[in-house]
């Protein structure tokens, strides 16, 4: 196979441990920033309960998601960005319709959670996170296509986060 071009982002170690470090960082982040928010978790008018409501919600489904990747994937399971040695391409189940699921999932569910409880300050963190997770997507896609001839056609079938979008 031809080698790919080096990527512009780091690797943060051999198998990119760095990046593991970095995104549960943020997660941890995210719940301190929302603490002082959660003896008001209850709200008191519409607005408050729609975004209670839609935060559940997306909450909800965002570990839904994690889940359902973490069954496809099965052995080839890693939270490292490198593929392990003896990982297979998975391309079905919710990997049929986007490449990274479990980030798109803790992107979700950290968005949820901003909303269910009401703190712009870890909406500030969940950002971050979703930034930091789409490097993260980006770094582990220069290793799938080293690693997979066929990552380049399924990137071409599926999108990174959100179905038909992106």
């Amino acid at each position: 196979m031809a080698a790919a071009a080096k990527p512009r982002l780091p690797d943060l170690g051999p198998r990119g441990e760095g990046w593991v470090i970095g995104q549960f960082v943020l997660i941890g982040l995210l719940v301190m920033l929302s603490v002082p928010r959660l003896p008001d978790l209850w709200p008191a008018d519409l607005v408050g309960w729609l975004a209670f409501v839609v935060g559940v919600a997306a909450l909800g489904l965002g570990v839904w998601m994690v889940i359902r990747a973490v069954q496809d994937l099965g052995p080839s399971l890693t939270p490292l960005p490198h593929p392990r040695d003896d990982a297979q391409l998975v391309e079905s189940g919710i990997y049929a319709r986007i490449r990274h699921p479990i980030y798109a999932g803790l992107i979700l569910a950290a968005l949820g959670w901003c909303l269910l409880t009401r703190s712009v300050p870890a909406l500030g963190a969940a950002l971050a996170l979703a930034l930091f997770l789409d490097a993260k997507a980006r770094r582990e896609e220069a290793w799938l296509i080293e690693r997979y001839a066929s990552y380049p056609a399924y990137r071409l079938r599926s999108k990174r986060f959100v179905p038909s979008v992106y």
